[in-house]
């Protein structure tokens, strides 16, 4: 397996309907929208990867948001959490624009590849751990991919932690037990590949202050560099 099947395992991924609850969920949410949204044809389906197929950091969240990602098919696209994201990565030097608007409006990133444990929008925000599980699959052969290049992972928030541990497992890397607690700025080395943990930019977390931009700054910029990648100073 190599990179050049990412964009194979991408389509694969969007044809996914192994959760009854989320395929009912997603396509009401589609079919139904949201008023400021009334004139998009939303996505619903499963959302892929964004990033290019040699990245050298990834960026593990969650799962799409309903009005964001299942609207636009993009990962962290769309919806208030994006927004922070993407603005913390341009301003980093790791992405080409502050703004992901949708999946045709330019962005790009470099180096950097952003993708979620589970691929559909969850009622609530909330995937089931059976949910999580059956989802695991395309995340450990997303990880097999692109282990060739990759140095450096963020993962955002605890329950993105929880389930991307044992899909590092899977996909042949040596995660210690007991493994290691999620925190925010927690950092462990794994078979030659550094993980940080950040707290996740949902609106929780982002409207009360418990994560800042400069705090999230500053997980992005130290796993560029740890990645090899070049940065904005700061």
């Amino acid at each position: 397996m190599d990179a050049s099947g990412l964009p194979l395992l991408d389509r694969r991924i969007t044809d996914c309907r192994a959760c009854p609850r989320l395929v009912s969920w997603r396509e009401e949410v589609a079919r139904v929208k949201r008023a400021a949204y009334a004139d998009w044809m939303y996505w619903g389906r499963p959302v892929p990867g964004f990033g290019p197929a040699d990245a050298r950091l990834l960026i593990v969240g969650l799962a799409p948001a309903a009005h964001g990602g299942n609207r636009t098919g993009r990962m962290f696209t769309g919806d208030r959490s994006g927004d922070v994201l993407y603005k913390a990565l341009y301003d980093v030097g790791l992405a080409s624009q502050p703004t992901a608007v949708h999946a045709q409006d330019g962005l790009e990133l470099y180096g950097v590849r952003v993708t979620s444990p589970v691929r559909c929008a969850p009622p609530a925000n909330k995937p089931t751990p059976q949910e999580r599980d059956t989802c695991r699959p395309w995340l450990v052969q997303e990880l097999r991919l692109l282990r060739p290049t990759l140095r450096a992972v963020v993962v955002l928030g605890a329950f993105g932690w929880q389930a991307a541990l044992p899909a590092f497992a899977e996909a042949g890397w040596s995660v210690p037990r007991p493994r290691p607690a999620f925190g925010h700025g927690a950092r462990f080395g794994l078979d030659g590949l550094e993980l940080f943990g950040c707290f996740h930019v949902s609106q929780r977390n982002t409207f009360t202050g418990r994560l800042t931009p400069a705090m999230l700054r500053d997980v992005l910029r130290t796993a560029a560099r740890t990645a090899g990648l070049p940065t904005t100073a700061g």
